[in-house]
């Protein structure tokens, strides 16, 4: 079982190293890190992270996951790395994702039709990409496989092991790694926070990113999505 994340300059890094932990521990599972080149790529949240191998090495996979971040846009811009998702994910026996790597993998006309879900902050853009946007945690529609914003990564993953294993290795995953959550607040989705936490985050993001919607958007029409 060979999966491979797309790793990619600006990657929220729990969104791969979440899954990528728990999916490596699926029987038989070889995990890698891919990007154009080997030299180190940087995360959102200030350090590094190696690839394991370049889009060259890897021309067929299992698992393809595409995870989210900051640095989606530049992606979608990025036609080596469009090229190589849309390509593997072509072949591959599952086509997933986490957060607003889901957009990734609508830019590279592999949600046209399909039901998916992100990150809730961005649920509205897989339209613009063909996608019918789904508000859950995690997404099944055929061999396309969607998670959520971040933390559901965790979720997702432990979601495809039991559809690929079965239901015991599931939870044999989920205790070896003690997956028990017991958050100290319940603010983690924007019903829970409220519209003054949902004003604050969407603030920062803008100051993060802020033409990223514009982008993203750019970007469907030069695809012909749009």
């Amino acid at each position: 079982m060979r999966i491979a994340f797309l790793l990619f300059p600006g990657i929220t890094q729990l969104d791969l190293t979440g899954p990528a932990q728990f999916l490596s521990r699926l029987p038989g599972a070889t995990v890698d890190l891919v990007w154009a080149s080997r030299d180190p790529v940087a995360t959102d949240c200030g350090f590094a992270i190696m690839p394991t191998a370049t889009f060259a090495d890897l021309p067929q996979v299992d698992i393809l996951c595409v995870p989210g971040g900051m640095g989606v846009a530049d992606v979608i811009d990025h036609d080596d790395a469009l090229d190589w998702v849309r390509s593997v994910g072509a072949g591959a026996q599952w086509v997933t994702s986490v957060c607003t790597g889901s957009l990734v993998l609508g830019a590279a006309g592999l949600l046209n039709g399909f039901r998916a879900t992100t990150h809730w902050a961005w649920l509205d853009m897989l339209a613009t990409f063909g996608a019918t946007p789904v508000s859950a945690r995690t997404v099944f529609d055929g061999n396309r496989v969607t998670g959520g914003g971040v933390t559901a990564g965790i979720d997702f993953a432990l979601a495809l092991i039991a559809r690929i294993a079965g239901d015991d290795t599931a939870r044999a995953v989920q205790l070896s790694l003690e997956y028990d959550p017991s958050p100290p607040f319940d603010a983690g989705s924007p019903d829970k926070a409220g519209p003054d936490l949902v004003a604050t985050y969407a603030r920062r993001a803008d100051r993060l990113a802020p033409d990223r919607k514009e982008r993203l958007t750019a970007a469907a029409r030069r695809l012909g999505f749009a």
